[in-house]
């Protein structure tokens, strides 16, 4: 079954590509991003095994993004009787998250997008 256009625009977030739009032109276009056409390429022709597979990535992709944003309800404690906030908590399912979307990005065959990157540090001088 073909993705849903909540799908499509959740597995383009999730690999750190900007938005489609209508998909009707501009200088935006996914012409100008080789790696974007090739994405939208094969958001369009995966088989049936492969679609069940990508929206298995989207439902533990929405769990992690979900245990991320619900993370920050405990940023206010630091020590609460025996339980100690675990400071790093935020960053770890963070990184987490962003594995889980660069994983997505290998099964597609697609570089991660511009808003997800390679997971490695870039200085700009």
């Amino acid at each position: 079954m073909p993705f849903l256009d909540a799908e499509l625009t959740d597995l383009r977030r999730h690999m750190g590509y900007p938005a489609y739009g209508l998909g009707n032109g501009g200088f935006s276009n996914w012409r100008f991003y080789q790696a974007y056409g090739l994405l939208e390429y094969r958001l369009q022709r995966l088989s049936d095994a492969e679609e069940a597979v990508a929206r298995t990535y989207l439902t533990t992709l929405a769990s992690l993004e979900a245990a991320v944003t619900d993370a920050s309800d405990t940023l206010d404690t630091d020590t609460a009787a025996a339980w100690t906030r675990n400071a790093r908590e935020v960053t770890e399912r963070t990184r987490l998250f962003d594995d889980w979307r660069r994983r997505l990005c290998g099964f597609f065959g697609v570089p991660p997008g511009p808003a997800l990157g390679d997971g490695s540090l870039r200085m700009v001088v």
